[in-house]
């Protein structure tokens, strides 16, 4: 018997070794026309675990990311930036631009079978607006004054004053079901790791600090999906990534511009399996200061150390040039940028006197000092390798005129609850990925300052305020305009952040994908990731899906 067992043993290796060498011999051309069907599993790979799939309780990036395929909003954006329909098959904005009527579309289910109806959209409307709900999102939609369901496919709001962001604010809410989360703290539920959406998937297991697994969810509202299951790997090092990436261990994932203008150049064997994109993202990256500490609480300071970082030398040293030096809170080439304002140039003589006015001077050894104390702080970034350089180019430049700084990286999720949340940092490096609105009240407005809101930095400008205030209720794109292009001059001026860059987007993903439109349309690549196919003939460890 065992010997039997034995032989049958050898017979399923020799199969196995045969087949492997006959994969491994085959040249598989990514390049023909492959017909779409259902199935396969991508895999993607993540920096930061999610640290909530409630969305508007989460507010990282991690969590939307996974949220957004699981949950769908009233509206969504198409590939060129319009709206467009989603839960909502149409919506009527009244005359005087206050009220709006949406219009769900029928037979929308949850995925345990249940009905979605405009109640979900008036309980998750109620829920974002509660005082207890801790997120940073509820003052775009406090701004509603009513709020009616006199139908369950009819969803009926009436903002106090016209409200210029209200369809982008819509855009971006995740509705959530009322018949599970009714009597739920919202702020401490099981939902939170095991949630129940409408999207193109659902959750099938989170494996914490390894992985977060979702499929298709038959029951989806828009249909499924062509790709079967998503797997989201956690892994924090970006170097780690990449190596998963070419060992074809996963898809696709962000690159960095050094992969993307020296390596994958030299490695023709790369160029036949990974497809390059790049695209000037949404956002940018920023030295923030914590506006609640001294010194950074003097302006003369935060001006200084403006000039004494070399923005060009950070867009060539850790871009490679992949970059945009910026002076405002918003994309290069879009009406809401202010043409007229430039970066602060790298100047540290203009520094050094900004310093010296401020009560600074140069002791024995070179060290900045003000009564006695050394100008000195700490940068923490999370573990991303192009902060981290970026870091490393500040802390050298600083150095040279006299400041001492030192680094820390963090981890993601304690990045933001040990230090993000709780306002004990000294500065940070980060980035901000901004909505298509130019409305940015939620970061900038002296009004959000409270824990785990955006304006962690703590900025205050009774003027910028006003701006803020104004610019969300005017609906003359001229007059907003130029709304926004002064409150960019107020931001520049007071300095709460230096602009570092506006990096490009860019993308490595194994051809086995399909479907990527191409050229990229202006919403990015990734818009259409439903529409996505992997062919059989492509695809990995089928046996086990």
């Amino acid at each position: 018997m065992k010997k039997k067992f034995l032989l049958f043993i050898i017979f399923i290796c020799s199969i196995f070794i045969i087949n492997c060498s006959k994969e491994s011999s085959e040249v598989i051309d990514y390049n023909k026309k492959f017909n779409s069907d259902f199935g396969g599993t991508l895999i993607n790979a993540m920096t930061g675990e999610p640290s909530n799939l409630i969305a508007m309780i989460a507010g990282d990036s991690a969590s939307s990311a996974i949220a957004g395929n699981i949950f769908n909003s009233l509206i969504k954006y198409d590939e060129n930036l319009d709206y467009a329909p989603e839960l909502a098959e149409s919506w009527e904005i009244s005359n005087d631009q206050k009220t709006i009527t949406f219009k769900l579309k029928k037979g929308l289910k949850w995925q345990d079978g249940q009905p979605l109806t405009s109640s979900d959209v008036l309980f998750t409307w109620k829920l974002i607006i509660d005082p207890k709900t801790r997120t940073p999102y509820a003052a775009d939609y406090q701004l509603v004054k009513k709020a009616l369901t006199p139908d369950p496919l009819t969803f009926k709001i009436t903002y106090a004053d016209s409200y210029a962001p209200a369809l982008d604010t819509w855009a971006s809410l995740h509705i959530l079901p009322k018949h599970i989360l009714k009597n739920e703290d919202i702020n401490n539920t099981f939902f939170s790791r095991s949630p129940i959406g409408s999207s193109y998937y659902k959750l099938n297991d989170w494996i914490s600090g390894q992985q977060v697994t979702l499929i298709a969810n038959d029951k989806s509202t828009s249909g499924p999906p062509l790709i079967k299951k998503l797997i989201s790997r956690i892994i924090p090092d970006t170097s780690s990534q990449f190596l998963e990436l070419t060992a074809d261990n996963i898809d696709l994932m962000n690159i960095n511009p050094i992969q993307y203008q020296r390596v994958f150049p030299a490695r023709k064997d790369l160029q036949k399996r990974i497809g390059l994109y790049k695209e000037l993202g949404n956002g940018y990256t920023y030295l923030g200061f914590n506006l609640k500490k001294a010194p950074f609480n003097d302006i003369k300071v935060r001006q200084a150390l403006n000039y004494a970082i070399d923005k060009e030398e950070v867009i060539k040293g850790v871009l490679l040039g992949l970059g945009e030096s910026i002076s405002s809170p918003y994309k290069p080439g879009t009406r809401w940028n202010n043409p007229n304002l430039k970066p602060y140039p790298y100047n540290p003589s203009k520094a050094l006197k900004l310093l010296s006015e401020a009560g600074y001077t140069k002791n024995n050894k070179g060290i900045l000092s003000k009564d006695g104390k050394p100008l000195k702080f700490e940068i923490i970034t999370n573990q991303n390798k192009q902060r981290e350089m970026t870091a490393v180019l500040i802390q050298r430049r600083l150095q040279e005129i006299g400041i001492e700084v030192s680094i820390r990286v963090i981890e993601w999720a304690s990045f933001v609850n040990r230090f993000i949340k709780t306002g004990d940092f000294d500065v940070v490096v980060l980035g901000w990925s901004l909505s298509l609105d130019p409305d940015q009240y939620n970061i900038w407005h002296s009004s959000q300052q409270g824990s785990g809101q955006f304006n962690f930095l703590g900025y205050s400008n009774k003027n910028v305020d006003k701006l803020l205030e104004v610019g969300r209720k005017e609906l003359n794109i001229l007059k907003r305009e130029k709304i926004y292009h002064e409150f960019s001059k107020y931001l520049l001026e007071d300095s709460p952040i230096v602009y570092l860059y506006a990096g490009y987007g860019l993308s490595a993903v194994h051809k086995r994908i399909k479907g990527i439109k191409q050229p990229t349309p202006p919403a990015g690549i990734y818009h259409n990731s439903y529409d996505w196919f992997i062919p059989k003939p492509l695809r990995r460890n089928e046996i086990l899906e």
